[in-house]
């Protein structure tokens, strides 16, 4: 890694967590050189990464947090192969709350993809999406007007990601976010594999009138590897009637709606 390649906040504790998870914990004084930061700040990143629940500070450096699930970055193609049922049902259901004339975000995923076979019914719809197989599947729907980001290609999730992809999306304000995800822990809020796609997903809440999960019952009370934002920044979850009574009852406490597939 080049000096210098640290500078940014966010580049620089993506570069952190990617240590972290190949590693298993990470060093300050190797941070600093390879960073080509000083140690207060890496120090400082490490402290707000804590914060985040993805790390425990050390003497020294941090070790990561064995979370409660496997994290692997499945592949998109066997990912929509699990919990196929519930995904069709809640994609359908998730297509009810879109509203003629919206400007809506289409996250990638395998649930998201279900959502989006839902749409040619709608005479007026803008959908902003960083995943290559929704815009193919919405490119069939001329009364749809699809906008895409740039950004590098993740072949595991089929989306664009990066500096390109980021800057894209701070271009627009939206009506709805459609928004997957690979774990959601009620009291540490919601998360996925990749720290890119994390920091893509951030960008999206921040641009969107309505933050809308959509999740099939398994991704519960689980975490992935990167944080992606608290409870308290969703609005509305979609997800199958396997949710379990105490966590429906909890997000409903916290102010979150439930719509059930």
């Amino acid at each position: 890694m080049e000096k210098g390649e640290g500078k940014s906040t966010v580049n620089r504790r993506i570069k952190i967590l990617e240590a972290l998870k190949s590693n298993g914990q990470v060093n300050v004084k190797e941070l600093s050189e390879k960073l080509g930061v000083t140690g207060v700040t890496i120090r400082n990143d490490l402290m707000q990464l804590e914060k985040k629940r993805v790390l425990i500070r050390a003497r020294g450096g941090a070790i990561r947090i064995e979370q409660n699930h496997s994290e692997e970055d499945y592949p998109l193609s066997d990912k929509q192969k699990k919990h196929l049922t519930e995904k069709i049902g809640i994609g359908k259901k998730a297509a009810e709350l879109i509203a003629e004339g919206n400007t809506i975000i289409v996250d990638s995923g395998s649930t998201t993809y279900e959502l989006t076979k839902n749409l040619s019914k709608f005479k007026e719809l803008t959908v902003i999406t960083n995943a290559i197989n929704v815009a193919a599947l919405l490119a069939d729907y001329s009364n749809i007007n699809v906008i895409m980001p740039g950004g590098l290609l993740r072949k595991n999730s089929l989306s664009l990601v990066g500096i390109l992809a980021e800057r894209g999306f701070k271009d627009y304000y939206c009506d709805k976010l459609f928004l997957g995800v690979d774990g959601f822990d009620l009291d540490f809020g919601i998360s996925t594999p990749n720290p890119e796609e994390a920091y893509l997903n951030q960008i999206m809440i921040s641009i969107s009138k309505e933050v809308i999960v959509v999740a099939d019952s398994s991704k519960f009370q689980k975490r992935g590897f990167a944080f992606i934002a608290p409870t308290n920044k969703i609005n509305t979850v979609v997800t199958d009637k396997g949710i379990l009574p105490e966590h429906k009852a909890k997000l409903e406490s916290l102010g979150v709606k439930v719509v059930l597939a």
